[in-house]
């Protein structure tokens, strides 16, 4: 009968320990920034494209979940990183804003590539459609930031940062919200460039830690 007693007084004794365990990663995590990534395009909307077929929604969400990956394994996880599609289908753009306005996200970053007629054309850009003030120099610096990771560090060509009537971004509310195109599918050089695995690794990694860098974390 005493070891019956001892075992059902270790497992509550667990529990016990379990429970705070668990409340405690729940305070821990409502602590956390909540970030969401929007990689553009999916199913039947291909986006651009490169020469050889390959499309801008494949690059883009391929790009989005390698920064799940660095946020959880390479960062130990400082953000609530949430993406609007994991995988390849089409999110009307009502839903990709609705998310972010629903987890009162305090980052909304849409992530494609560029295509142009003028093939020559190339860099990275940064839009944004300032709800205030406040949102206009958070999106802003937010921007500055990683297109400045992406041409320092990667050697991307950078473009200006312009006004963007986007309607992800017109329908946001967060405290800094950006569009970013990474590069011109239409330029063979960046088309080459972005097809790679280790250059979406390297352009995640960007992108990561000047989200990391702009919170101060």
């Amino acid at each position: 009968m005493m070891y019956t007693l001892n075992q059902m007084l270790l497992a509550l004794f667990c529990l016990f320990f379990i429970n705070i365990s668990f409340t405690q990663n729940e305070k821990d995590q409502e602590k956390k920034p909540i970030v969401v990534i929007d990689p553009g395009h999916g199913g039947r909307d291909p986006g651009a494209m490169t020469i050889k077929g390959i499309k801008e929604k494949d690059i883009v969400l391929a790009i989005a979940s390698k920064m799940v990956v660095l946020n959880d394994t390479l960062f130990d996880n400082p953000l609530r990183l949430f993406l609007t599609r994991y995988t390849d289908t089409l999110i009307a753009l009502r839903d990709r804003t609705l998310l972010a306005k629903t987890l009162k996200a305090d980052i909304f970053i849409s992530i494609h590539c560029n295509q142009a007629i003028n093939t020559t054309a190339a860099g990275t850009d940064v839009f944004i459609y300032p709800k205030s003030e406040a949102q206009a120099s958070a999106s802003t610096y937010l921007g500055f930031t990683i297109q400045k990771g992406l041409v320092d560090i990667l050697g991307i060509k950078k473009r200006e940062l312009k006004y963007g009537n986007f309607q992800v971004l017109r329908d946001n509310d967060n405290k800094a919200a950006i569009l970013l195109e990474l590069g011109f599918l239409s330029q063979t050089d960046e088309a080459n460039y972005l097809i790679k695995e280790v250059s979406q690794s390297a352009i995640a990694l960007i992108i990561l830690q000047s989200i990391i860098d702009f919170l101060g974390l």
